[in-house]
């Protein structure tokens, strides 16, 4: 069963995201990055060609012909390329493919309404009976 990251109080939910996709990297796990709004997308996708301030992630959307060799994949539908460990959410809704994959990663910033879609995504996962893990990101601001 799909295991479910929930990082909240995100002052950025792009930034948080590239960071994400960073630290997969660094564990060799491919990601898919779930952005339905394909302005959305097209933002994070020139968040990770900048990212770190260093470098960048190495990414390309779901459908292009050197995905299977990407590790971090953009998509804006229920395509799920084989071989892809975790998921990470950046639409106001539940993907509706989540379950395909061992982890799932939501951002949640400080904008309210976010902060409601989160909430209802978080019900809609726990009410399945799926493991949930929190994070406060401002706990480290203190």
């Amino acid at each position: 069963m799909t295991s479910i990251d929930f990082y909240f109080n995100a002052d950025d939910r792009l930034q948080v995201a590239c960071r994400l996709a960073g630290k997969a990297l660094a564990q060799k796990k491919r990601l898919l990055v779930y952005a339905p709004d394909g302005e959305l997308a097209q933002r994070i996708d020139r968040m990770l060609w900048t990212w770190p301030a260093i470098g960048f992630v190495p990414h390309c959307v779901a459908g292009d012909a050197l995905a299977a060799e990407t590790p971090v994949l953009i998509a804006g539908d229920g395509e799920a390329p084989e071989g892809v460990e975790l998921l990470l959410n950046l639409g106001a809704e539940s993907p509706p493919h989540f379950a395909r994959f061992e982890r799932l990663l939501e951002i949640v910033s400080t904008d309210e309404a976010e902060r409601i879609a989160g909430r209802a995504r978080f019900k809609f996962y726990r009410d399945r009976g799926y493991a949930i893990e929190s994070h406060d990101l401002a706990a480290g601001k203190r």
